[in-house]
C-alpha cells in the first residue's frame, strides 16, 4: 500500500525542505564489492548472478526505514514494502523493466524473477509495481567492465538506482564496482552508507 504523508511528520523534514526543488538533488556513490561468494554460489547452485545480487540489495535495503519513504513529484509517498527492478533483454531485442517483489525467502524471490522475466522478454511489456512498492532500479552493463557510471536527473524518476558492469577477478577473489544514486529527500549518505554495508554482508552470508 502506498499514501501520501506530510514531510513534517516524518524524520526527513529538513531534508524535504532543503532538497525538493534543488537543481540536481540526486547523490551518487560507489563502492567496490566483494562478490566471491556470489559467484561461488551462482556456480555450485546454477543460480543467475544478477538474480542474487538482486537478491541481496533487496535484503540490505529492507531493514532501512528511509527506503519505504519516496519524493514522487512534490509529495512524500510512504510504501509498505519494496521491489528490485531488473532490465531485460526482450524478444525484439531491446531492452524492458520488470520489478520483483522484495522477499526474504530466496527460493520465492527466484521463482519469481524467472517467471516474470521471462514474461517480459516474451511480451516486450514492462512490469511495473511502483503503484504499491518503492521500487529499487537497477542496470547491468554486463558485456564490459566500468570504473563507474551515474544515472540520470530526470526530475521525475526519484527511486533509489544502482548500476554496475561485469565483475573482475583478482587473485583468488571476484570484486564488482557499483554506483548507487538516491534522492538526497529519501536519504542522507550514513543511509546511503549503511545500506551498502548491509549489501557487502548480505553478500557474504548467502548460502
Amino acid at each position: 500500500m502506498a499514501k501520501e504523508i506530510k514531510p513534517q511528520d516524518t524524520t526527513r523534514a529538513t531534508a524535504y525542505e532543503l532538497w525538493m526543488k534543488a537543481p540536481n538533488p540526486m547523490v551518487t556513490v560507489f563502492k567496490t564489492m566483494d562478490v566471491t561468494n556470489l559467484v561461488r554460489c551462482s556456480k555450485k547452485k546454477h543460480l543467475k548472478f544478477n538474480m542474487l545480487l538482486d537478491y541481496c540489495i533487496g535484503m540490505a535495503a529492507a531493514p532501512i526505514k528511509e527506503f519505504y519513504i519516496l519524493p514522487v513529484g512534490d509529495k512524500l509517498i510512504q510504501y509498505d514494502a519494496l521491489a528490485v527492478n531488473t532490465i531485460v533483454k526482450n524478444k525484439n531485442n531491446e531492452v524492458s523493466s520488470c520489478d520483483i517483489s522484495q522477499s526474504a525467502d530466496l527460493s520465492a524471490f527466484n521463482q519469481e524473477y524467472l517467471k516474470y522475466t521471462a514474461q517480459v522478454a516474451e511480451s516486450s511489456t514492462d512490469r511495473d509495481l511502483s503503484e504499491e512498492n518503492m521500487v529499487i532500479g537497477t542496470s547491468a552493463i554486463i558485456d564490459t567492465e566500468i570504473d563507474g557510471a551515474v544515472g540520470m536527473n530526470s526530475g521525475i524518476f526519484n527511486n533509489p538506482f544502482m548500476i554496475w558492469g561485469r565483475y573482475r577477478k583478482k587473485l583468488f577473489r571476484y570484486y564488482l564496482l557499483i554506483s548507487f544514486q538516491f534522492h538526497h529527500t529519501q536519504m542522507d549518505g550514513a543511509h546511503a552508507g549503511r545500506f551498502l554495508a548491509n549489501l557487502q554482508n548480505e553478500i557474504k552470508q548467502l548460502r
